[in-house]
């Protein structure tokens, strides 16, 4: 199981590298500009990418966590997580100002669900007693906190009150969900790896004996 959360961790830590590239790369503005308006920029082809290597990360997260026993539900979150992350990067948004096409669409409805599920798989966690169950817990509150706000201007559009990224911090709100998602990803794998060394000694210890 070790070998699934080192091959996670890279995973993950290797599309996070290629995501904070691109956010050097691109110079757009982190507080106005939505992650996904940087697929336009000439290093856009590293949010597919980043994003599948976080799908790939989750998938062999969620394997570790099937076999440590944790709760199935918990197991099938970390795994939608997985598949909507590799939708959201499989299917590009639109260009701003065009109207919502059927790729712009798959994009965002799974960037939500995507949104969604890591902080209720996190509050599972916390509720299990997990090794840091109280910052998991933290995390995921904040995370659905942010999801609220990613939600409202869409819903003020909705009602026809013209309201642009540039009017309010989208792109930080944004970036808020994903970082403390990643965060309770990263503390369910960490969980894990505790109790493997901890048996790790303890059979050294036996040995010795």
């Amino acid at each position: 199981m070790k070998a699934l959360l080192v091959s996670g961790f890279t995973a993950i830590g290797t599309g996070t590298g290629a995501m904070l590239t691109l956010h050097t790369e691109a110079g757009l503005d982190p507080l106005h500009s939505v992650i996904s308006e940087y697929a336009f920029q000439a290093a856009g082809w590293m949010l597919p990418l980043s994003l599948t290597l976080f799908a790939f990360g989750s998938a062999l997260i969620a394997e570790a966590l099937r076999r440590s026993g944790a709760d199935r539900w918990v197991v099938a979150l970390v795994l939608t997580w997985g598949a909507s992350m590799f939708l959201v990067g499989a299917f590009p948004t639109d260009a701003p100002g065009l109207p919502l096409s059927l790729s712009g669409g798959i994009h965002r409805y799974a960037a939500f669900v995507a949104f969604l599920v890591m902080p209720l798989a996190g509050l599972l966690l916390a509720r299990a007693r997990i090794r840091y169950a109280r910052c998991v817990r933290i995390l995921s509150v904040i995370a659905l906190g942010a999801l609220v706000l990613v939600v409202v201007p869409y819903v003020v559009r909705w009602f026809g009150i013209p309201l642009s990224n540039d009017d309010i911090p989208a792109g930080l709100i944004q970036r808020t969900v994903v970082v403390t998602e990643l965060g309770v990803l990263a503390l369910a794998g960490l969980s894990m790896l505790q109790p493997l060394a901890r048996r790790s000694q303890s059979g050294i210890s036996a040995v010795l004996a």
